[in-house]
């Protein structure tokens, strides 16, 4: 079971990467209306623009933590709740926005593996 949690941590933590630092902002098939970008996303769902940095802030904090929690363990479930709220927050503003489901999927696997992980 052990390896199971590590291999997701590590799973969650490189995508809240990948979303935060490689993607951030290119045009994807899951963002929000028809943003083309983190920034234009944050628009599309009426939230203020000092909620971006905010929230990447907050989801690379986790993503941080989730890698250290290989090694420091007590780190790994306030992580993993952390990712879970943001998720429900991201699947809530899809939502919001009437998206297809598509574009929520990866935020709902996300909040499922962080909820496994939290459990």
């Amino acid at each position: 079971m052990e390896s199971l949690t590590i291999g997701l941590q590590v799973i969650i933590a490189l995508t809240l990467a990948n979303v935060w630092l490689v993607r951030y902002s290119k045009a994807t098939a899951w963002r929000g209306g028809e943003a083309g970008n983190m920034k234009q996303e944050f628009e599309v769902y009426g939230l203020p623009g000092w909620f971006v940095p905010v929230i990447g802030s907050l989801k690379l904090l986790c993503a941080a933590m989730l890698i250290a929690g290989i090694w420091y363990p007590s780190l790994t479930r306030p992580a993993a709740a952390a990712v879970t709220v943001l998720m429900i927050g991201a699947v809530a503003m899809h939502v919001k926005v009437k998206d297809p489901i598509k574009k929520s999927a990866p935020a709902f696997i996300l909040l499922l593996l962080a909820l496994i992980v939290a459990l």
